[in-house]
């Protein structure tokens, strides 16, 4: 059977949005500690917010919001588990600008407070090369760790 010219058309569309969908996530994952906000991601790639969020969170599972705030968690776990910063240097570090803010969403995502990891996770990858440290460190939302299906 044939393609007809519609099915192509909305193919060719379902792959320019993915593209652009994929420039929104490399831009935070190179700009993470920049100040950066879903009005802002949409204006780089020429669409509304709405939008963005929408097409974002069917492409990836997460709303560009809770991305970055992924993003700069793990840069945060991997600046406290070295011990030299505190949380407050750390914070503005990755680019939050409220201390309660990034101590909520540190907690939401990592499961104890920054602090309580900083000090039991100092040195805990040392040897570790990079690559797997990422991994074995990554953050995994409180939901997804204990097996409760995404809202």
């Amino acid at each position: 059977m044939g393609t007809s010219a519609g099915s192509r058309t909305d193919e060719a569309q379902r792959r320019r949005d993915l593209a652009l969908l994929r420039r929104v996530r490399d831009r935070i994952d190179r700009e993470y500690a920049q100040p950066l906000d879903v009005e802002a991601l949409a204006r780089g790639v020429n669409v509304s917010a709405g939008h963005l969020s929408r097409q974002f969170k069917a492409a990836y599972g997460e709303s560009p919001y809770q991305y970055l705030m992924t993003r700069r968690i793990e840069r945060a776990m991997a600046l406290l588990r070295r011990g030299d910063l505190s949380v407050t240097d750390v914070c503005f570090e990755v680019g939050c600008s409220s201390l309660g803010t990034f101590s909520t969403r540190f907690t939401e995502l990592v499961g104890v407070p920054p602090s309580v990891y900083r000090q039991e996770q100092a040195g805990a990858t040392d040897g570790f090369v990079p690559c797997v440290a990422k991994q074995v460190t990554r953050p995994v939302r409180n939901r997804e760790a204990s097996g409760t299906p995404r809202a």
